[in-house]
């Protein structure tokens, strides 16, 4: 490999370990939980709000369940009712720990060597019932409850977190759960 083509191979190879972990990040400021256990994070989980964003543009009924891999990973499938289409729609990825686990930080790929933050910033750490996790900036922001229904107080003691770290919580989509059968 001439120096030109070794030069530009190492940019990129910089652009792309900047790319990846940059995506993989915790927003400035926040901080994820610590005392975090696998294992009860583990089942399935209802997304109660969130901020908007293309790939969730218009489902209700979101889910997400956590399993074991069997590499030691997180296998994740997000689920939900686009009511256009009048069917769920279902996308599997894997998510990773980032650093020690028993901190809330995860990345979490559903395309490939494509990975974006999976940041829990507040969890009942008593029960595992309701989760608020954060991507790697402020735009991605998810509110979730081990049911359908979040007591009113924990959701706007939630919402206000958000809202103390600088995330646009006037933007919060509240997500319908309706008694459908899959």
């Amino acid at each position: 490999m001439n120096i030109r083509k070794r030069k530009r191979f190492r940019v990129l190879v910089a652009l792309l370990l900047v790319t990846q972990t940059g995506c993989s990040g915790v927003p400035d400021g926040v901080e994820v939980v610590s005392g975090f256990e696998l294992d009860r994070y583990l089942g399935k989980w209802y997304e109660i709000a969130r901020l908007d964003h293309r790939f969730e543009r218009g489902l209700s009924e979101v889910t997400a369940t956590y399993s074991l891999r069997d590499d030691g990973g997180v296998k994740v499938v997000n689920r939900g009712f686009d009511r256009s289409a009048n069917e769920y729609s279902e996308a599997t990825g894997k998510a990773y720990f980032v650093g020690d686990t028993n901190r809330g930080q995860l990345k979490v790929s559903f395309f490939g060597p494509f990975y974006g933050g999976y940041n829990i910033i507040e969890l009942d750490k008593v029960a595992y019932q309701y989760s608020l996790v954060a991507g790697p900036d402020r735009s991605y922001l998810w509110i979730l409850s081990r049911t359908p229904e979040m007591d009113p107080e924990i959701l706007h003691s939630l919402v206000k977190k958000a809202n103390d770290l600088g995330f646009a919580t006037q933007d919060l989509i509240l997500v319908e759960h309706a008694q459908r059968s899959p």
